[in-house]
């Protein structure tokens, strides 16, 4: 870069004479100092003319000068330097010889506050803020904002990188408190003002005006190399008339929203610590010996704390003032979820207080929607929960929710539109909650939203039935054996948003599984047991979709519970039935499973129903498979066979022949081919009829095993042909026999497709009804 020429007179031309008679680069010198090239070059052009002390002894130390030399250094730099007019001597406990300079006339009014001794983490954030005071541009001034919920330690870490800078900006560094979180912020007129008399411009030279003081201001900062610190920023609008236009200035804005309006500026946005960070904190505070006694205390404290710095550092400096308590004494205390906020007070220090300086700034709409979303279920909420909860229109709940992030009060899920909370500020949402919102506003908040939820989640599962008793050709088409075939949009409180293909449906589901099942519990606590039963009757064929959920055994045994209530012995029967598939496929818990297709074997019995009969013997025989009790697993399923045998509809047809399959196919595993075979034949005797896809993968699977293998592809091309266009979920079976089938090309083996055991497909091991 160029250098310029050195200044005719003063400290800029000692110091280049200084460092040409060493023999040293600008580079060589900058390195050895601990300073920027560009800051040496503006000392020796006298740009810098009274560089702080520190900064001149340092590069004393870099030219070897003896005392008499380094104290001729520090008296031309001296010269450049004002006196304060209030000097830090005036402050208790601080040296005004090690205190950093602030410039050519500054006022000592706006020096840095303290460094803390303690600070940890954040190294990569201030390797950014770092590299910006190193590679700084005089043309375009870096701005960099600080931003994050309250907690995060932003103004401790802004001071430590403005102390860690200090010696790129020789001229001064400020620190002006903007007060953002006031009643009345500092107005950028009053602040222009004490930037201007601080940066050495007399009380009757500053302009009335905001504009003139802030031209002022840009033209004072031209040649100067400072760091500003504008802490507490309220708005952009207070911030722009601040920043320096030219010049070779940071300035570092922190501040509890994100001040995404403000133009070209560099965000760093501080996470909260990482476990190991927190008990670093920790450590630093109490001392290694204390943390080393009650390592696992240690975590689980930073753990309750949240890993938030400012709960951490609270907790730390009431055990430091407590040195003969055990930290666990202290972890057990903020256990306790309705008094952690209490317990994480030291002095004047206090998680809550910092909390509600947020929570007072919000308007009318932002703190109902805040307090609300404390009631919503599981990890986070999406938009909808949202709007429901807090009895708001969707757009006034979603502007609310985008405030709520920008004042880091809300966190939002960085690919997908939900929201979620910090667990303290979880625990203080629901706080305010018990104070502001009267319990049938409750009430009612949770009837709206679970009766909403439940329409929507039953309309999106009913896109994935695939019942065979009606004549479709897509899922949006069919129904559940219950009923007639009804689309899931028709059926969703809001049909203009509702999904209506599988992917968004199947992700919808996915999102709000805990609200949807939370609902689920309470419809049925209230006894709304039509809206239960009628929700589980509709998850039916979404849970072949996701058979690796544990939840279902809760959705299916609430349908049971439901079907009890309601008097209804058939759906009493089919629920027990979908209730033991969860227990075996789900959780394979066998032992359970058995148990309930044991009951579930009574109820249809007594209702006289054989198409439940029947699925009540497989299930049971699927347990016993599971269980190793191979015997009683063959006959269970010929009772499965037998009870379904002999029934014209289409629902029993489909039964019977997925019990011969499985039937077969255990016979052929247990040792009995001959047995197996003779199954596989009257499977193909079955499968002669107008069948649709589902059976044709059936009679498919049931020709491979007698070795028709032209037979069997031809059949299994057209399932599968069918169970894509219908995006069924075993349509991947289906592909698979086909693939097995050419691979060996249907040779050898006692039954299998092309004499290959194909295991783990959802249809042979629990087929659904």
């Amino acid at each position: 870069m160029s250098t310029g020429s050195p200044a005719t007179g003063g400290f800029g031309a000692l110091l280049h004479g200084l460092r040409r008679s060493a023999g040293l680069t600008q580079e060589e010198l900058a390195h050895a100092a601990g300073v920027s090239v560009r800051a040496l070059s503006y000392m020796e052009r006298g740009r810098s003319r009274g560089p702080q002390r520190r900064t001149v002894q340092a590069l004393a130390a870099a030219l070897r000068l003896d005392a008499a030399g380094a104290r001729q250094l520090e008296d031309a730099a001296s010269l450049g330097r004002s006196r304060p007019v209030t000097g830090l001597a005036d402050e208790p406990g601080t040296d005004p010889e090690s205190a950093p300079a602030t410039g050519p006339t500054a006022h000592h009014t706006l020096a840095l506050p303290r460094d803390l001794s303690d600070f940890t983490a954040r190294g990569p954030a201030l390797d950014r803020l770092r590299a910006l005071a190193e590679e700084l541009d005089p043309a375009r001034p870096p701005v960099a904002v600080v931003c994050g919920q309250p907690g995060l330690g932003k103004t401790a870490f802004a001071v430590h990188a403005a102390h860690t800078l200090a010696p790129h900006f020789p001229d001064g560094q400020f620190a002006l408190d903007l007060r953002g979180m006031d009643a009345q912020p500092v107005a950028p007129r009053d602040a222009l003002g004490r930037l201007l008399h601080a940066s050495g411009i007399p009380e009757g030279a500053v302009p009335a005006g905001t504009e003139d003081r802030a031209g002022l201001l840009r033209s004072v900062l031209r040649d100067r190399r400072v760091l500003l610190l504008l802490d507490n920023a309220a708005t952009e609008d207070q911030v722009r008339p601040l920043l320096p236009g030219h010049g070779p200035a940071l300035t570092l804005v922190t501040s509890r929203h994100a001040l995404s309006g403000l133009e070209a500026v560099h965000s760093v946005e501080l996470a909260l610590l990482r476990r190991e960070e927190a008990v670093e904190l920790l450590t630093r505070i109490v001392g290694p010996e204390r943390v080393r006694r009650e390592e696992q205390a240690a975590r689980d404290l930073a753990e309750l704390c949240g890993h938030l710095p400012l709960a951490v550092r609270i907790a730390a400096q009431r055990l430091a003032s407590r040195p003969e308590e055990h930290i666990a004494k202290l972890v057990t205390e903020l256990a306790a979820h309705e008094g952690r906020l209490d317990a994480l007070r030291a002095g004047s220090l206090e998680v809550r207080a910092a909390f509600a300086l947020s929570y007072r700034q919000l308007d009318e709409d932002t703190r109902t929607v805040f307090r609300r979303a404390a009631l919503a279920s599981g990890p986070d909420a999406g938009p909808e929960t949202l709007a429901l909860l807090a009895g708001l229109p969707p757009h006034r709940a979603t502007r609310a929710a985008r405030d709520l992030t920008d004042a880091g009060l809300l966190q939002p899920h960085p690919t997908t539109d939900r929201y979620r909370f910090h667990d303290l500020l979880r625990l203080f949402a629901t706080e305010q909650l018990a104070e502001e919102d009267r319990p049938a506003d409750l009430t009612a908040a949770h009837t709206r939203t679970d009766t909403w939820m439940l329409r929507r989640a039953a309309a999106a599962a009913r896109l994935f039935s695939t019942d065979p008793g009606g004549d479709h050709d897509g899922p949006d088409s069919g129904g559940s054996e219950h009923g007639p075939g009804r689309t899931g949009r028709a059926d969703d409180p809001d049909p203009a948003s509702a999904p209506s293909e599988h992917a968004p449906a199947h992700a919808w589901l996915e999102a709000e599984r805990a609200q949807w099942l939370t609902a689920l519990h309470r419809a049925h606590a209230a006894g709304r047991h039509r809206q239960v039963l009628d929700t589980a009757e509709a998850m039916h064929w979404f849970s072949d979709r996701t058979s690796h959920w544990e939840e279902w055994t809760e959705v299916f045994g609430l349908g049971v519970g439901a079907a009890r209530a309601l008097g209804s012995g058939r759906d009493e029967a089919v629920h027990l039935n979908y209730l033991a598939w969860a227990h075996s496929t789900c959780r394979h818990d066998h032992t359970t499973a058995l148990a309930t297709a044991q009951a579930a074997l009574a109820v249809a019995r007594a209702a006289a129903d054989r198409l439940q009969t029947g699925w009540a013997f497989y299930y049971a025989a699927i347990a016993l498979i599971g269980l190793d009790r191979a015997e009683e697993a063959t006959t269970h399923l010929h009772r499965a066979a037998g009870s379904l045998a002999g029934q014209t509809d289409t629902h029993s047809r489909l039964a019977e022949l997925s019990t011969l399959n499985t039937l077969g196919r255990h016979l052929r595993r247990t040792g009995h081919a001959d047995q197996a075979l003779a199954v596989h034949r009257r499977s193909e005797a079955l499968c002669g009829g107008d069948f649709p896809a589902r059976s044709d993968e059936a009679r498919g699977i049931t020709l491979s095993r007698l070795h028709r293998t032209e037979e069997a592809r031809a059949t299994l091309s057209a399932a599968h042909q069918a169970l894509v266009r219908l995006n069924h979920p075993r349509q991947l079976e289906a592909a698979t026999h086909l693939l097995l089938l050419d691979e060996v090309g249907g040779a050898g083996g006692d039954g299998g497709v092309g004499g290959v055991d194909v295991q783990g497909t959802a249809a042979e091991h629990t087929p659904r009804q």
